[in-house]
């Protein structure tokens, strides 16, 4: 029999989708937008972090929210909030309303990852919960595969700002999705039968001693803070990367607009396998070891990264590009696979918003870092990318001290 808690996770993958298109057509876009309005490298830096600057301010009472009022609404209004302002970036007529709307457009959008990943902890037993996860956000990388194609195709037509008009369509259908299906617990739901609700909220013994922790005791354990802290140099590496390369192919290795949009796919598509490999291997092979998929991630990522900058051949380096797309993403399903199995659900909106607020302060750095650096060098991406490599290996560093089995015990102490 189907598992209906799988139509649930798909909902969750299309709306993650729909949100990291909405996010990442501006990276695409940014060259464009930089010729209307005259922007530097430094100024385009800061139009993209500008959305960081909102959505890290409210990761943390964005969490709270799903956990006091519930995954399902806080979801729905989030996905409408930020659909509506990708509507108003089209709208942008000057560096300093682009500015406040990609601010505003963050602060909203910041309430639904803590709601997707409540309901993940929710609706799915923990033996599937890394394995789900990855899934949802194998999305991650798929929306910024997705966004180069689509800007490119819109803008040949029409224009950039048309690009932002279309994308407030699928925001809607996303949010009537929600509504229709999702519930805050599997137990309110029609569709899922008696049987599969067992399966659901079977737990095991040391799920059930967690569970009596409360949000004040989860941030005391210095296993959150070793996962805020790697996932936070992640981040500076994924989000300088993924805001970045499209400017870079334009101006370092002279892509014209097609061009451009195919090229600036390929590491995501492949991004979006690497999720997928990185929780679907946490949970098969190294249960109780899942710092080594970060490990070995991030390390290939670095190396990627160094072959991309300095390979001379166009199809080699877009070869290196595309793997490490791959190997970035991969790395990602690796370290939230930890949060999904160590946490319990009853504050995972809560706590996984403290660890991706980590992400957002780097998210909200990186871009304008990256484009400080370009500015400084003339031009030039070198130390750009050796800002990128060394933030792989102060993530690897830090991700090595996990050690999962030996952080919390039944009691939900840390040991």
């Amino acid at each position: 029999m189907p598992k209906k808690r799988n139509i649930i996770l798909l909902i969750l993958f299309i709306t993650w989708t729909v949100c990291y298109m909405d996010r990442m057509v501006m990276t695409v876009a940014i060259p464009y937008i930089a010729k209307d309005f005259n922007l530097t490298s430094v100024e385009m830096g800061v139009v993209i972090s500008a959305f960081f600057l909102g959505y890290a301010l409210f990761q943390i009472p964005g969490g709270m929210l799903a956990d006091k009022f519930g995954a399902r609404k806080v979801m729905a209004i989030a996905v409408s909030w930020w659909s509506a302002f990708t509507a108003f970036t089209g709208m942008a007529t000057s560096l300093l309303s682009m500015l406040i709307i990609r601010f505003l457009f963050g602060l909203g959008e910041a309430s639904f990852p803590g709601g997707s990943w409540k309901t993940v902890s929710t609706w799915f037993p923990k033996k599937e919960r890394a394995t789900a996860n990855s899934f949802m956000l194998s999305s991650n990388s798929l929306g910024p595969a997705i966004a180069p194609l689509f800007v490119v195709g819109i803008m040949a037509a029409f224009s950039w700002r048309s690009v932002f008009y279309f994308l407030f369509i699928p925001g809607m259908i996303v949010v009537a999705l929600i509504l229709y299906f999702v519930r805050n617990k599997p137990e309110d739901s029609n569709m899922i039968s008696p049987e599969e609700l067992k399966i659901i909220n079977e737990k095991d013994p040391e799920e059930c001693s967690a569970n009596k922790l409360s949000f004040r005791d989860v941030v005391k354990l210095p296993v959150v803070w070793k996962i805020f802290f790697t996932f936070f140099a992640f981040d500076i590496v994924f989000w300088g990367f993924s805001s970045w390369i499209p400017t870079y192919l334009v101006n370092a290795r002279g892509f014209k607009l097609v061009k451009m949009g195919i090229i600036a796919s390929l590491p995501f598509f492949a991004g979006t396998i690497g999720t997928v490999a990185g929780g679907y291997f946490s949970d098969k092979y190294f249960v109780g070891k899942r710092r080594f998929v970060i490990i070995i991630s991030l390390i290939s990522t670095a190396l990627c990264l160094i072959l991309t900058y300095i390979t001379p051949n166009e199809a080699l380096a877009m070869t290196f590009l595309t793997f490490t797309g791959f190997f970035v993403c991969m790395a990602f399903g690796g370290i939230w696979a930890l949060p999904m199995n160590i946490l319990p659900s009853e504050v995972m909106g809560s706590s996984s918003r403290l660890i991706n607020f980590a992400g957002q302060i780097a998210g909200f750095i990186s871009p304008i870092a990256i484009g400080f650096l370009v500015q400084m060098a003339g031009g030039s991406f070198g130390i750009a990318f050796a800002f990128l490599v060394v933030a792989c290996l102060i993530s690897t560093s830090i991700a090595f001290t996990i050690h999962e089995k030996k952080e919390v015990n039944i009691n939900g102490k840390t040991n």
